[in-house]
C-alpha cells in the first residue's frame, strides 16, 4: 500500500505532548498519507472521508521514539560475560559473534526490531560491524527484517580492520581488509540509501571503535561518507580501558583522536560518550557532533554515566540508544527514558534530567542526531506521521501528569503506534510481524548461533 492509498487517521481526545510547542489536553491529530496535517485542541474540525477514527481517551500521544544506537545481531547472543567490563565482555563475545550468518542476523533483527516497536520506537539505527566471510548477505538480512516489521531504519555499515596482531582488540579472523570494507560500504550506500524526505531507509558509515579500526580506515571512511552525503557513526569514550588504549597507542584521549582524524562535525553522531573532558564537550558543541546516550548498557558494563546535562547545556544533540541486547538484555526504548533520567539524578541530583527532557532525548534529540529533525521527532503539521499513543489509564491513572507517568513508568502499553501513518502496533499487538513469530525467530537465531559452542 502506497502513502496515497493509506487511509487517513484521526486521533481524538488524547493528551498530546508534541515535544516542540505547547502540550494539549484533550486534543486531536489528523494524519493523511504519511504526514501529520493538523494538531490542536478539541475535536478535529475537518475529518477526511474514510478516515480511521481513534479514540485517544485516557492516552498520551507523543512522537514515535528514535533509537540512535543498536546492534541487532546481538539478540542471538545475550547473557555473555554478565559481570565483565567492556573489554572483557568483547573478548568473550567475539568468538561467538564470529559464527553468525545471514539467517542468524535476520532472525535476531526481526526479534530486536519487533521488541523496539512494542516499546514505542518508530525509527532505529543499527551498527553492524562483523562480516564473517561466506555467511551470506548480512546487511541485506537486517534490511529485509526492518521492511517486514515496518520501522524507519538507519543501518550503519560498520567495520573492523585492526586485529589483535596489529594491536587491536578483536581476533584477526573477524576483521576485514580496508579495500574490501570500503567497496562493500559503497555498495550498501548505492543499493539502499534513500536521501528523500520521508525515507524509510538510510545508510550511515560506521567503523567500529579506536581499538578495532585503523586510523587509515577512519579517514577513508569519512571521505567516502562525505562524498555520498551520508552520516558517520562510531563508538567513542565508552570506558576507561579505551582511554588507556588511546593514550598508549595515539598519545591522546579518544575524542582528541577523532578530532585529529576529522571525525567531528554536524554529520557525525557518536555512541556512549561516557568519559568526556570539558574540552570534549566544547568541541562537540562547536562542531555540531551528536551523542547517543546508552544508559542501560553503560550501567550493565560498569562503564559509567555520561555527562548528559553538560552536553545539553552546551547545545549538543543528544539522543537515546538501547545498544545491543547482549550488553543491555531486554531493554525497551521507552524504558531507556526512565533509566536515563534516574542515572543522571543519581549522579547529579534531582534536577539533572526532567521527564520532559527525557522524552525529548528519546524523540527530537534522536532525530537531530540522525539529521532528521525536519521530518520526525515532534508532532507538527508537515512532519511525518510517526506517532506513539500510550495508554495512561489503568494503574498509571494514579499519576496526574501523563508525561511524568510515561517517563517514570517505564514501558506503558501502546494503544497504537504509527510509522509514516502505517499502523505497526494496535491495542498492544504488533500488526506487521506477529510478536510470537518474531520471538520464535529470535530464539531460533540464538540456537543457531550457539549450537556449535563447545
Amino acid at each position: 500500500m502506497t502513502d496515497r492509498e493509506r487511509p487517513s487517521v484521526v486521533i481524538e481526545n488524547a493528551y498530546i505532548a508534541p515535544v516542540a510547542g505547547a502540550e494539549v489536553a484533550g486534543g486531536h491529530i489528523v494524519i493523511e498519507g504519511d504526514r501529520i496535517v493538523a494538531v490542536g485542541p478539541g475535536r478535529a474540525d475537518a475529518v477526511p472521508a474514510g478516515a480511521v477514527r481513534v479514540d485517544g481517551s485516557g492516552c498520551l500521544a507523543t512522537p514515535g521514539l528514535v533509537n540512535t544506537h543498536h546492534h541487532l545481531y546481538q539478540w542471538a547472543a545475550q547473557g555473555i560475560a554478565p559481570d565483565g567490563t567492556l573489554f572483557e565482555w568483547l573478548v568473550a563475545s567475539y568468538p561467538v559473534w564470529a559464527r553468525m550468518d545471514a539467517e542468524v542476523v535476520h532472525g535476531a533483527a526481526t526479534a530486536g526490531l519487533a521488541w523496539l516497536a512494542a516499546s514505542g520506537c518508530t525509527t532505529t539505527t543499527d551498527h553492524h560491524y562483523i562480516f564473517p566471510k561466506g555467511r551470506g548477505d548480512l546487511f541485506d538480512a537486517e534490511v529485509e527484517a526492518a521492511r517486514a516489521v515496518g520501522l524507519r531504519f538507519h543501518p550503519c555499515r560498520g567495520s573492523m580492520d585492526l586485529g589483535r596482531s596489529q594491536g587491536g582488540l578483536p581476533p584477526d579472523e573477524i576483521v576485514e581488509d580496508i579495500d574490501e570494507i570500503l567497496a562493500a560500504t559503497e555498495d550498501a550506500i548505492r543499493k539502499y540509501h534513500d536521501p528523500s524526505f520521508g525515507a524509510m531507509l538510510r545508510v550511515a558509515v560506521a567503523p567500529c571503535s579506536p581499538f578495532s579500526v585503523s586510523g587509515e580506515l577512519m579517514v577513508r571512511s569519512a571521505e567516502l561518507a562525505r562524498s555520498h552525503g551520508v552520516r558517520l557513526h562510531t563508538h567513542i569514550a565508552e570506558s576507561l580501558d579505551e582511554d588507556d588504549h588511546c593514550k598508549e597507542r595515539f598519545g591522546v584521549l579518544p575524542v582528541e583522536y577523532l578530532d585529529q582524524l576529522g571525525w567531528l562535525g554536524p554529520d557525525v553522531w557518536l555512541a556512549h560518550c561516557v568519559h568526556l573532558t570539558d574540552k570534549d564537550v566544547r568541541r562537540f558543541a562547536e562542531t555540531g557532533t551528536g551523542a547517543a546516550h546508552c544508559p542501560s548498557s553503560n550501567g550493565r558494563l560498569g562503564s559509567g554515566v555520561a555527562r548528559v546535562p553538560d552536553l545539553l547545556r552546551a547545545g549538543v544533540p543528544v539522543g537515546l540508544g538501547v545498544d545491543g541486547a547482549a550488553s543491555s538484555e531486554m531493554t525497551t526504548m521507552a524504558g531507556e527514558m526512565r533509566t536515563a533520567m534516574l542515572t543522571q539524578r543519581a549522579r547529579h541530583g534531582p534536577h539533572a534530567l526532567t521527564a520532559r527532557q527525557a522524552l525529548e532525548l528519546a524523540t527530537l534529540g534522536g532525530a537531530r542526531c540522525l539529521g532528521r529533525a525536519a521530518e520526525i521527532g515532534t508532532l507538527e503539521p508537515g512532519k511525518l506521521a510517526d506517532v506513539a499513543l500510550w495508554r495512561m489509564d489503568g494503574f498509571l491513572a494514579a499519576i496526574d501528569d501523563p508525561v511524568v507517568a510515561l517517563a517514570y513508568g517505564g514501558s506503558p502499553p501502546l494503544a497504537r503506534l504509527l510509522a509514516g501513518g502505517r499502523t505497526l502496533v494496535e491495542d498492544g499487538e504488533l500488526r506487521t510481524v506477529p510478536a510470537a513469530e518474531a520471538a520464535r525467530a529470535g530464539a531460533a537465531a540464538h540456537r543457531r548461533l550457539t549450537a556449535a559452542i563447545p
